[in-house]
């Protein structure tokens, strides 16, 4: 796992050591066990015009496997962030192609593969993974991503130069960085808590899209997509014959994610997705797992104790830590590593697990993706609920049985169903802003002149118009939702600590399984993540898994009625960001005054606009 960085001066302009080194200092965190810099000038060329950055933290071939890494004539160097799982195969078919390999790093299978397959080795890299290659004989920069979007890549281009990072603030220390906000990005992150790609908060800033390939030589920059989650055509696997095969495709991305040469151990929530992952674990592994959780200290908020169980079930070495308001004292920090406005507030949680894991191991694996993957979020149900009701005659619509009658009421309580039934009439894409998003257009008119947007969910909605209820949540939340929010949240979390975090879930092989599989098995009657549940009671009761869900929330809205509201009313009741036009000061501060006097809970709400003033800030 590392930090990378680099400049191709476009215009051929010698480019500055100094500058990328700075851009190294700026993301050491990333990888303080190396630095490596090497600067190129293209085969006819002596004056070095492209430069490369890496910042290691050494897992794989901790000794030999110093970045950047050449081909065997020098004329290729690459920079990886991430792992490549599959790189001992991929090594072993291009040595019988003739390629002679210098280190035992999975960086290294990158530059053979390129030389090897072109652009199209990408294509062949099973993990996670943002990298640049240079190659000096077609002067040609190759920036690529992995499929889901775990590896961070931001870049800029201003025609004589592109710039790109993996985090925002290395590519702030470059002198002329394109700092002007960006109305549409702001749009977004009031709808969304978070800014999709290819947007980022800066209009000259883009983020290299998941399973993209950015191609730059000479005056031609070219964006391609090589990869596509397929939901069709529809396995016909039993029940039976999809439980055991979600079992082996599991233990086997588990397998594959505990290579390395450093301490490794597990984050656990208590829920189905790290207790699968846990369980696998400590069914592959010859020592006990260790295991990393966090708490609250208000009870609604707190899973330590469903985590202690798992742990005392699989006997792994457990450790904890309960958040408490004091935590927030790290927001400075947060707002800096994220480097545009992020909202999502369990990055506080997150934040503090990663720094306690870090205390103990150098890589650990997560339960993420399993609610994208499997079916957990109460949107996949109400959609398919809402699209039923939406056959439902008028006349019987009207009628309180019908409620009743259907179990809707009773599977969701009466609110939710009722917001279920009022939410039928909209579009997907319109439901999926009214359960997954943060501000609606008349609230964001009210606190801000850019107007929430929802561009990109329609955009996502567009493209799986053919698939039913279920199957349309589960592509947008793995298109969407996952690389804008939650595996940004898990990326610079982990690595403002150097730790290193792996997903089994969002193994390829699994994946694609379990998207080709009738929604039926994943959101099964009132029960969702059917079939994950299923795989993992071979190992866990079925009772620690059929617990009420719970998110990974921090408790704001008593935090701001209480000990933060001085904090709230300091940083937005007086807001930089509102002087200089991007907020309006009267909305603000009527949201303030409603939700500290109890009239409404517009927590969440504040969260975002208090974000965004730090950001500012």
């Amino acid at each position: 796992m590392c930090g990378i960085a680099g400049i191709l001066q476009r215009d051929r302009a010698l480019v500055s050591r100094d500058v990328l080194t700075r851009m190294g200092t700026a993301i050491a965190h990333r990888g303080p066990d190396d630095r490596g810099i090497v600067m190129r000038g293209g085969v006819a060329d002596a004056a070095p015009f492209v430069g490369l950055v890496s910042q290691r933290l050494s897992i794989v071939d901790r000794a030999g496997g110093h970045q950047p890494i050449s081909s065997e004539d020098g004329t290729i160097w690459t920079v990886l962030n991430g792992e490549i799982y599959n790189f001992q195969t991929l090594r072993t078919e291009l040595e019988r192609e003739g390629h002679r390999f210098s280190t035992h790093t999975d960086t290294e299978v990158i530059v053979h593969g390129y030389e090897q397959w072109g652009e199209h080795v990408v294509e062949r890299l099973d993990g996670m993974f943002a990298f640049a290659l240079w190659d000096d004989r077609a002067e040609r920069l190759l920036l690529a991503r992995d499929r889901f979007g775990k590896k961070p890549l931001v870049y800029f281009d201003d025609g004589g130069r592109l710039a790109f990072a993996s985090e925002l603030q290395a590519l702030r220390v470059v002198p002329g960085f394109p700092d002007e906000i960006d109305g549409e990005a702001l749009g977004a992150y009031l709808a969304y808590m978070a800014i999709p790609a290819p947007l980022t908060i800066y209009r000259g800033v883009r983020k290299l899209p998941p399973a993209h390939v950015l191609t730059c030589t000479g005056s031609q920059v070219a964006l391609r997509r090589y990869w596509t989650l397929a939901y069709r055509p529809k396995s016909t696997a039993s029940e039976a014959e999809a439980t055991r095969q979600v079992g082996v495709l599991l233990q086997a991305a588990v397998e594959k994610r505990l290579m390395g040469e450093v301490p490794l151990g597990a984050l656990l929530s208590g829920g189905v997705d790290s207790t699968a992952v846990v369980s696998t674990m400590a069914a592959v592994s010859t020592q006990p797992v260790k295991t990393f959780s966090i708490g609250f200290d208000d009870p609604e908020y707190d899973e330590l104790p469903y985590a202690r169980e798992v742990a005392r079930l699989f006997r792994c070495e457990h450790h904890e830590f309960v958040v408490k308001p004091t935590a927030m004292d790290i927001l400075p920090a947060v707002v800096r590593h994220f480097g545009e406005p992020y909202a999502d507030s369990s990055a506080i949680p997150t934040w503090h697990l990663a720094r306690l894991t870090r205390g103990q191991v150098t890589v650990a694996l997560n339960g993420d993706g399993g609610d994208e993957v499997f079916g957990g979020y109460g949107r996949h149900l109400a959609n398919r609920l809402a699209e039923g009701w939406q056959r439902v005659p008028l006349p019987i619509r009207g009628m309180a049985g019908a409620v009743a009658g259907s179990g809707l009421g009773t599977a969701l309580g009466a609110g939710r169903a009722a917001r279920v039934m009022r939410t039928a009439v909209f579009s997907r894409a319109e439901r999926y802003r009214q359960w997954a998003g943060v501000f609606s257009d008349t609230l964001a008119r009210e606190v801000s002149l850019h107007p929430a947007s929802n561009e990109a969910v329609d955009a996502q909605f567009a493209s799986v118009r053919d698939l039913d209820a279920v199957d349309a949540m589960l592509a947008v939340d793995t298109g969407f939702y996952l690389p804008t929010d939650l595996l940004p949240k898990m990326d610079i979390a982990s690595m403002a600590h150097s730790l290193e975090l792996r997903s089994p879930l969002l193994d390829t092989a699994l994946v694609e399984y379990v998207a080709a599989l009738p929604s039926r098995f994943k959101v099964r009657r009132m029960t969702g993540k059917y079939l994950l549940k299923q795989a993992t009671a071979r190992r866990v009761p079925m009772a620690l898994l059929q617990r009420r869900k719970r998110g990974f929330a921090v408790p704001m809205g008593r935090w701001f009625r209480g000990e933060l509201q001085t904090f709230l009313r300091d940083h937005l009741q007086r807001s930089h960001a509102a002087q200089a036009g991007w907020l309006q000061q009267a909305g603000v501060t009527r949201l303030i005054d409603a939700h500290t006097t109890g009239q409404a809970d517009y927590a969440h709400h504040l969260w975002v606009l208090l974000m965004f003033e730090l950001w500012y800030r």
